[in-house]
């Protein structure tokens, strides 16, 4: 059974370094891919060592599969880890490297042999088996270390951080093969990684973390569309969320609007209502929107409309070409610039006037104080 159960988990180095990792509880799931997310120095990295053993656990308790692991040594837990630099041994060849784990073992090596050859057959390093480390690309070497930890045949697969140190091409390469390994073997992954774009692509489940804390744990999808707050908001998508400050008021039919300095925007039944609920009538709150639930009227439009129930006017300052998209950037008078997701070949010319169409159905309130979502 690879599944985890890590109750009330804790790490502290020192009075004056304080905590590392703070109440962390979590059950990972048999066979899951699950992926632990945030900026550098949230605690994802030293979870991830704690599982393994690799550091002690200063309060709580840990569980894998049906043992208490808190006091077991890593070569005792029955998991395996992959490392950021790969740790592979360089005097040793690659076959010597993914058969290192068994002889300490000391499995039979008509057993060996056949374990390492299958393994390396799966990876595609079969013809390298007499390389050295040195001899190998960023990418072969990655797939070594994913071999040393195959061949082991454990419950449980920890990587921390294991493409951060290949180039833009192969790490997108190197996603898809550690997927469709996890596919393949059907053992309990858990990932660690700073960037949110693996962490959308490649978890069943992510959790996300800053100082040590828990902010959300749930599919990528809900953690997208449903953020638990507005460093989770912020922290996941990309271009990053938009946040806009303003001021809930009541209006006709007991909608409600929001309204910043030179804009408002009327809400729809549901938003309202729970807002209402919620006691944030003439309340400031945050609104986020995603880039790509704004839409730039096309060029010729009356752009004087300063106020209308979905609409609100900025100055074009400039712009990224993402190849199928171009990301806009909008002056509306708020402290940021407003980012937009458009179309390739739309141009735009410096200080334009733009007209933009917010689809407030698809925004997400905040509470100005706690920064929690008020929408769900």
């Amino acid at each position: 059974m690879g599944r985890i159960v890590l109750k009330h988990i804790e790490k502290r180095f020192g009075k004056e370094r304080g905590y590392a990792v703070k109440d962390f509880n979590l059950e990972i799931h048999d066979g899951e891919f699950l992926v632990m997310v945030g900026p550098s120095g949230c605690g994802k990295s030293t979870t991830l060592r704690m599982i393994a053993g690799l550091e002690d656990i200063s309060s709580g308790e840990l569980y894998i599969g049906d043992r208490l692991v808190n006091h077991l040594p890593p070569k005792d837990r029955d998991i395996a880890m992959v490392f950021q630099n790969y740790a592979l041994y360089p005097n040793m060849s690659v076959f010597e490297n993914i058969a290192f784990g068994l002889r300490l073992r000391k499995t039979p090596k008509h057993e060996i042999e056949q374990s390492v050859k299958r393994t390396s057959r799966t990876l595609e390093i079969e013809p390298y088996l007499d390389r050295k480390p040195k001899q190998l690309s960023g990418g072969q070497r990655q797939r070594v270390a994913l071999g040393r930890a195959i061949v082991r045949n454990p419950q449980v697969f920890l990587m921390d951080e294991p493409l951060s140190n290949l180039d833009a091409k192969l790490r997108v390469q190197m996603r898809t093969e550690i997927i469709s390994l996890h596919k393949q073997l059907g053992v309990t992954m858990v990932y660690v990684t700073h960037d949110q774009v693996e962490a959308m692509t490649m978890g069943h489940r992510i959790v996300v973390m800053k100082d040590g804390l828990i902010q959300q744990v749930d599919t990528p999808q809900r953690i997208y569309n449903h953020p638990a707050n507005m460093f989770v908001a912020g922290f996941i998508g990309s271009p990053p969320i938009n946040f806009i400050e303003g001021k809930l008021l009541e209006a006709p039919e007991g909608l409600l609007e929001f309204h910043t300095k030179r804009h408002y925007f009327r809400l729809p039944a549901h938003q309202s209502n729970v807002l209402k609920l919620k006691n944030k009538v003439n309340r400031t709150v945050i609104m986020g929107i995603r880039s790509e639930n704004i839409d730039i009227a096309p060029t010729g439009l009356d752009t004087d409309t300063e106020q209308a129930p979905s609409h609100m006017t900025g100055v074009y300052k400039l712009c990224e070409l993402m190849g199928a998209d171009r990301y806009v950037y909008a002056d509306i008078g708020a402290p940021k610039l407003l980012v937009i997701r458009s179309q390739a070949d739309r141009l735009f010319s410096d200080n334009e006037k733009l007209r933009l169409t917010l689809n407030v159905q698809k925004a997400i309130f905040f509470d100005a104080d706690t920064t929690q979502n008020l929408s769900d």
